[in-house]
């Protein structure tokens, strides 16, 4: 087994070794993966933070040694807290984006490394080895509002639904599975909608029952979701409302407290 680690922004990771296959997920700078087969320029990987098979091109992320490895992940990340933020290489003057909840490898002093690069970062971070307050979780899906729908994504350019839940609650320092279903099975089941507060989470399910949506809940009979862009609308008994087409967009399947 080898290694690597994502050293661009935003990185997307497929079902399959082609650049023609579906984006699944995507790795964020700084994230780390356990590197398996090699098909052509291909390699599958299981990616570190939620264990999530994919392929990567080559040319996509770097790899490290296991003992790197291991000590980027006996500690949990600090990450960024902004949107979007602009590092430098003091030796190349080379810039480099970094996205919302991307990891920050060896932050120490305003310096970032990645090997034997280092990265003047001068943005805000937040640490994840803290269970951050419920009332962030709100505060931080706000800052992802508008953001384009994107089946795999994961940053404000382009997130799917569980991949949105999964990034905010990584901001609060709780780290989640990547997928609506695997999300479904963590926490508390609530029996009522009433006994819901801000930042737990609403699923949704399909004609034939399996669960294909999730949602951050807000107060007021609110959800936060992402649903052709990251969006708020009315959330009751039986689902999500969209008052646009003043229709049910989801039918509500259970809610679940992670904590």
């Amino acid at each position: 087994m080898k290694y690597g680690i994502g050293h661009l922004s935003v990185v997307p990771c497929r079902a399959e070794a082609t650049d023609r296959s579906e984006q699944v997920t995507q790795l964020l700078f700084g994230e780390t993966v356990k590197v398996y087969e090699k098909k052509r320029s291909w390699f599958r990987v299981k990616t570190a933070h939620d264990n999530y098979e994919c392929w990567m091109d080559e040319n996509q992320f770097q790899f490290i040694t296991q003992r790197e490895f291991e000590e980027l992940n006996t500690i949990k990340p600090t990450v960024v807290a902004d949107l979007v933020e602009v590092m430098n290489n003091p030796d190349s003057n080379e810039l480099m984006t970094v996205l919302l909840g991307s990891n920050l490898p060896k932050l120490n002093k305003d310096k970032v490394q990645i090997k034997d690069t280092m990265w003047n970062y001068e943005g805000s971070s937040i640490r994840t080895d803290i269970v951050h307050s419920k009332q962030k979780i709100a505060e931080n899906a706000y800052m992802l509002l508008n953001s384009p729908y994107q089946w795999g994504g994961r940053s404000a350019f382009g997130i799917d639904c569980s991949g949105f839940v999964q990034l905010i609650y990584k901001l609060n320092g709780v780290f989640l599975p990547r997928d609506a279903s695997q999300q479904a099975s963590m926490g508390e089941t609530l029996s009522f909608i009433e006994e819901a507060e801000e930042g737990d989470l609403a699923f949704f399910d399909n004609t034939e029952g399996a669960i294909t949506h999730v949602g951050i809940i807000l107060s007021s009979n609110r959800i936060i979701h992402a649903s052709g862009k990251v969006r708020i609308d009315k959330l009751d008994h039986q689902g999500i409302f969209n008052q646009e087409k003043r229709d049910y967009s989801h039918r509500l399947r259970l809610i679940t407290k992670i904590y």
